[in-house]
């Protein structure tokens, strides 16, 4: 039998879902974040399940656990679970988490404005204001993030050869500048996005493989990011990220904020300090920015920093009891 109540405070980050679950976590093995998203996976994923698909969530669900720190001096973890899969790091995830979790009073700092997470991705620090119990902003000092692979060839139906790089940002995203027979995302309908992302996704993995150089664990492009004119004149470029079956991210995307920016950044096209603002498909912002340079076994990295805000929208108490046949949520493709 399974069964479990689960208390959940339910939001968005700049029209992103997020679901901070507040009840309901299983105990984890492991020293990790990263061992203990391996054991959630294996031993625990009926809850993703049950609470990001349908009946109980939909396509673009997103959310997580806060955990103790794993960490003598971190304040907290966090486990994200979405419709995706159990991700090793989400950005918009994570401002959504924080801005409930301190408006509720679960999440407390140890310094002010300051807080230090660990994430299955590793160590993130993250920068926030409060006025009148009310978080304005949150800034993540994101892990370090990387062009992984560069112009790599595939072929899509419809829109022919497609010359992509892929970059890590906490996932590994297959970026897709306009070329071709794709001008950009100001040309394709929601429902095309949703069309030509899996194939893109399956040709790449079909042809390479991305695995984390510190983490095996990590591993697989997951995501895709399609690039396009802003509809804003202050930002600097638009994306529109699909992820899971046939979800399009209605933030900007922190995650791929992040591996867009390495990317720019190998490319010679983005500076260190440089301010980038990334609009998503509905026309919401994140602020970007390339803190510092480094290395990661031994390639140029960048450690980004991603600003968003995120609002509550309200709360709710989720029962999962296996007499019901669609406990464990469904999908309709």
């Amino acid at each position: 039998m399974r069964k479990g109540t689960f208390f959940c405070i339910d939001g968005h980050t700049c029209g992103n879902p997020v679901r901070l679950i507040t009840s309901g976590h299983p105990q984890l093995s492991g020293q990790s974040m990263s061992e203990k998203r391996q054991d959630f996976l294996q031993n625990h994923d009926w809850i993703r399940q049950a609470l990001m698909f349908e009946p109980r969530g939909h396509d673009m669900m997103s959310g997580g656990f806060l955990y103790p720190p794993t960490t003598e001096d971190g304040d907290a973890a966090i486990l994200f679970v979405e419709t995706s899969g159990c991700l090793p790091m989400c950005g918009h995830g994570t401002m959504g988490i924080v801005t409930f979790a301190l408006e509720h009073g679960l999440l407390h700092a140890k310094v002010p404005g300051t807080l230090l997470l660990d994430m299955p991705a590793g160590r993130v620090q993250i920068n926030y204001e409060m006025i009148g119990g009310k978080v304005q902003w949150v800034k993540i000092y994101n892990v370090p993030a990387y062009l992984a692979h560069k112009s790599i060839v595939i072929e899509v139906d419809e829109l022919g050869e497609l010359n992509v790089d892929i970059a890590y940002g906490g996932n590994f995203y297959i970026i897709v500048e306009p070329q071709g027979n794709y001008k950009g995302i100001e040309h394709l309908t929601a429902g095309q996005i949703l069309k030509y992302s899996p194939q893109v996704r399956d040709a790449i993995n079909a042809k390479i493989k991305c695995v984390h150089p510190l983490d095996p664990t990590v591993q697989g492009a997951s995501h895709v990011l399609w690039t396009g004119t802003p509809k804003n004149a202050n930002s600097h470029a638009a994306n529109a990220v699909f992820y899971g079956d046939k979800a399009i991210d209605r933030s900007p995307c922190g995650t791929g904020t992040s591996a867009r920016m390495a990317q720019l950044f190998t490319k010679g096209q983005l500076a260190q300090g440089q301010s980038f603002i990334h609009e998503s498909y509905i026309g919401s912002q994140f602020i970007g920015c390339i803190e510092q340079v480094t290395e990661i076994a031994g390639i140029t990295a960048i450690l980004p920093s991603i600003q968003g805000w995120s609002r509550v929208t309200g709360t709710s108490t989720i029962t999962v009891d296996d007499d019901d046949p669609y406990a464990f949520g469904f999908q309709v493709i």
